[in-house]
């Protein structure tokens, strides 16, 4: 198993949250010669499928990032499990997911969590093997999330070396960053990438590659990372074919 840092990484490292959730969100950031930097993403109707976890309100504390898959109900969104559910705090209360948010506009309204699912070996030791969750949305004035903003498929068993755009959302930040990157190997079921500017609340950010899919998310080893210059995720394996299933069941 990956060592786990001494400081966590990537969540809102805010006052209101220290006592509700461990650090969860970074990702690029200026560390590996060569490598690029974020830029604020353009809008754009695949971009919007991408938007803040918060407290309560859009404008509330913020905990990580999240982005709309496609699911049978049209409900569900993907981000890191470290996001929403650590073993010491249990599941985080309260949270609202808020596509294609941008200097305090909320397009497409403000989307409550209603459930969360994990894997069992994630829940009993925060094992960065399973940092991964599905997130369930309600429906707003009887309209799903997938019907607003529209959803990606996840796919699974892509391997490495993949081309990836990432979109996530800094805490600093009202608006989304976004870089292009290629996957790498960081073991035999983790993969990184390296892009300068990927801060606080961006883990659970989307890697979708040119066919439009979601094939990992922010987070695994180091929660995502332990400095914003390079970023983590599990690999979308069948670990995360099993989960997708179980949060679709």
């Amino acid at each position: 198993m990956a060592p786990r840092p001494a400081r966590p990484a990537r969540t809102a490292r805010t006052a209101a949250l220290a006592a509700l959730l461990l650090a969860a969100g970074t990702a690029c950031g200026g560390g590996q010669d060569g490598a690029p930097t974020a830029e604020v993403a353009p809008q754009s109707p695949a971009r919007d499928r991408v938007g803040t976890l918060s407290i309560h309100t859009a404008q509330g504390p913020r905990a990580c990032t999240a982005s709309v898959v496609h699911s049978p109900r049209r409900n569900l969104l993907v981000t890191a499990a470290h996001c929403v559910q650590t073993r010491r705090i249990g599941l985080l209360d309260g949270l609202v997911f808020t596509p294609g948010y941008r200097n305090g506009a909320t397009p497409y309204g403000t989307w409550p969590v209603q459930a969360i699912t994990v894997d069992p070996r994630w829940a009993a030791g925060d094992d960065p093997e399973y940092d991964v969750a599905f997130v369930t949305v309600g429906a707003v004035d009887g309209r799903q999330v997938e019907d607003a903003v529209g959803g990606n498929a996840v796919d699974t068993g892509r391997g490495f070396g993949l081309s990836v755009s990432v979109t996530g959302y800094p805490n600093e930040s009202d608006e989304p960053i976004t870089c292009a990157v290629r996957t790498s190997s960081q073991s035999a079921t983790q993969e990184r990438f390296d892009c300068g500017g990927y801060t606080d609340g961006t883990s659970g950010s989307p890697w979708v590659a040119a066919n439009g899919a979601v094939v990992g998310v922010i987070g695994g080893y180091q929660e995502g990372g332990s400095t914003p210059g390079t970023s983590y995720s599990v690999t979308f394996d069948q670990r995360v074919a099993d989960l997708y299933r179980k949060a679709t069941a």
